[in-house]
């Protein structure tokens, strides 16, 4: 006697299974293959790849385009401060912001709506840059490695979402808690945060990739440069080898030298290894977090 859960294979179900793999093989490679071209353009001689044609392999290989990066002065610090920046900002963020939200959920805090209302505004209205920016002023943070991580350290919208985590755990967990004489503080560090390691992990990643891209904020509020990050650095040698692009269509400019700037750079290899290494510690790290996202997103965002 056959199994019950035999299902017999017919042509057109063959045919349509073919198809499936077909066509997420190609969406596959057109997801991918944007990222490879960068990666062996990268990997190419700065001078060659301007002439274009590179498809699946570096046509001249070489890792002179990372060497002239990462022996960039100040390049070890920036890429410092922005560890230092991912670490603190998002472990900062989510512990505070994760308070907030459960002082929310606490039924017998009489103003733990209210609370919860106040925060959902500041989602939709805001000081400004100006006010922002003077504000910043009055509380000493410019010129400070704080004014990366201290102003966002709470966040309406992360609350909202660890909020309503929380509320879809069991009260049974806080109560028991409180009934032995747990305080609230007690009852956050020991027993909500285990629970809530999914959604901690997945808003985590989305925190830190945050920090990791965030550039603006550098400009505006580090002025002299003391506390660059990884990013603006990136971004001043982008802006060095557009100038080189230029003086080699200036032809009033000395050819001997002019040759020998663009040897070292390349506006089309330097963009695609700065892209790489902005890119490559998030592929890294995504992978490990990926497991909470569906369980820590979703359950988060049912009720509210």
């Amino acid at each position: 006697m056959k199994s019950a859960s035999y299902i017999k294979r017919t042509t057109a179900g063959t045919i349509f299974d073919a198809c499936n793999v077909i066509l997420l093989l190609l969406m596959s490679f057109l997801f991918v293959y944007p990222f490879w071209n960068q990666f062996i353009v990268s990997l190419n001689d700065g001078v060659d790849a301007t002439r274009g044609g590179l498809y699946f392999w570096p046509r001249q290989f070489t890792l002179g385009n990372y060497t002239y990066i990462f022996q960039t002065a100040g390049m070890l610090s920036a890429l410092g401060w922005s560890v230092l920046r991912v670490v603190v900002g998002t472990v900062t963020k989510l512990l505070c912001t994760g308070m907030l939200a459960y002082v929310t959920t606490v039924k017998h805090f009489s103003f733990h709506l209210t609370l919860r209302r106040m925060f959902l505004i500041t989602m939709y209205i805001g000081g400004g840059m100006i006010p922002t920016y003077l504000w910043f002023i009055k509380l000493g943070l410019l010129e400070t490695f704080q004014v990366y991580w201290v102003p966002g350290i709470l966040s309406a919208y992360e609350m909202m979402i660890i909020a309503s985590y929380i509320e879809s755990l069991p009260d049974s967990m806080f109560e028991s808690a409180r009934i032995d004489g747990a305080k609230e503080i007690t009852t956050y560090l020991r027993i909500c945060i285990p629970l809530c390691v999914p959604v901690f992990a997945a808003l985590g990643v989305m925190v830190a990739v945050g920090h990791w891209n965030s550039w603006f904020d550098v400009v505006v509020y580090n002025p002299s440069g003391r506390y660059d990050t990884l990013q603006i650095v990136l971004r001043n040698i982008l802006i060095q080898s557009d100038k080189v692009a230029k003086l080699m269509s200036d032809a009033t400019v000395g050819s001997a030298a002019v040759k020998s700037a663009a040897a070292r750079i390349s506006t089309v290899s330097m963009r695609a290894a700065t892209m790489m290494i902005v890119t490559l510690p998030i592929i890294m790290v995504y992978p490990f977090f990926q497991k909470y996202f569906i369980k820590g997103i979703s359950i988060g965002a049912v009720k509210g």
